[in-house]
C-alpha cells in the first residue's frame, strides 16, 4: 500500500459502487477495497499551546480518492481533563455528510494492572445498528485486541508490538485470523516526518485488509485504527508518551 507521501493523486471523492444487497448504506465504498489510508488533520491550536481539539480524519482509499470524513463529538472538558484515555464517540460521514459509522468508546483503562477494565469501542452502522466491536485483551508484553462481530464471536485477532514509539519508522499492528495463526492483514502507524512527528498531532495510519472480507468487519477494522491512534499515539500537551509493553 502506498503511503500519503508517495501518492501523486489527489483524487475527489471514491464513486458509489452500485447494485450491492444487505449491505449497510455508506459502506457499499469498502465492499471493492482492500485497505484504506487514515490521516488526521493538523490544528494548529493544538500544535501552538496544546490546547485539544476535536480529532478530525480523513479517510481514502489506496489511490488516494476520499472515501469517507471522520470527526470526533467530544466536549472540551472531557477532551483536555482526560487526553488520550478520554471516552469518546466518533461520526463518520461520506460525500453527502451523512452518517454512516458511529464510533462509541466508554472510559475505561488500558494497564495490565486493570484487567478487569480495559478498552473497548462500539462500532454501530447505521448509527444505533451494532455491526461489532474492538475489545483489548489482558497483556503484559504487548497490546492485543478482538474483533467480535454483532453476534459478539471472535473473527478476528490484532497483535501490537512491543514497543510502540515512531523513531524514525512505521509501526506495525498485524491482523490474524480469529485462531491467531494465519496473518491477513495490519494496521500500520506511518512514520509522517520528523516536524510532524515531534511537533503535532497529526498520524498517518494504513489499513490492509482481505478483499472478500465482510464490509461491516472492514468498518469495525477501521475503527481499531481510531482506537489504536488514541492509546498510543494522541499527544496530550504535544507530549508522547512510550512504555514498554502494557505497563
Amino acid at each position: 500500500m502506498k503511503s500519503f507521501y508517495q501518492m501523486r493523486r489527489k483524487g475527489g471523492w471514491m464513486t458509489v459502487p452500485q447494485g450491492l444487497s444487505n449491505c449497510p448504506p455508506g459502506l457499499e465504498y469498502l465492499s471493492m477495497i482492500d485497505g484504506l489510508l487514515v490521516h488526521q488533520k493538523v490544528e494548529l491550536l493544538e500544535a501552538f499551546v496544546g490546547f485539544e481539539t476535536n480529532n478530525k480524519y480523513t479517510v481514502k482509499n489506496s489511490v488516494g480518492q476520499k472515501v469517507y470524513y471522520a470527526v470526533e463529538d467530544n466536549d472540551c472538558c472531557t477532551r483536555n481533563c482526560c487526553g488520550p484515555m478520554r471516552p469518546f464517540d466518533m461520526k463518520i460521514m461520506d460525500n453527502f455528510r451523512n452518517e454512516v459509522i458511529h464510533l462509541h468508546r466508554p472510559l475505561a483503562c488500558d494497564s495490565c494492572w486493570c484487567p478487569c477494565w480495559l478498552q473497548s469501542m462500539e462500532v454501530s452502522a447505521p448509527p444505533g445498528t451494532v455491526i461489532g466491536s474492538i475489545e483489548q485483551e489482558w497483556s503484559i508484553c504487548k497490546p492485543c485486541y478482538v474483533i467480535k462481530n454483532a453476534a459478539g464471536d471472535v473473527v478476528l485477532r490484532i497483535k501490537g508490538p512491543l514497543c510502540t514509539f515512531s523513531i524514525c519508522g512505521d509501526v506495525e499492528f498485524h491482523v490474524y485470523s480469529k485462531d491467531g495463526e494465519t496473518k491477513v492483514g495490519k494496521i500500520t502507524k506511518q512514520w509522517s516526518g520528523l516536524a510532524r512527528e515531534a511537533f503535532t498531532d497529526s498520524d498517518y495510519f494504513g489499513i490492509t485488509f482481505p478483499m472478500d472480507l465482510d464490509v461491516k468487519i472492514k468498518a469495525v477494522l477501521l475503527g481499531a485504527c481510531f482506537l489504536i491512534d488514541f492509546m498510543f499515539f494522541e499527544k496530550s500537551g504535544n507530549q508522547e508518551s512510550d512504555r514498554p509493553g502494557m505497563l
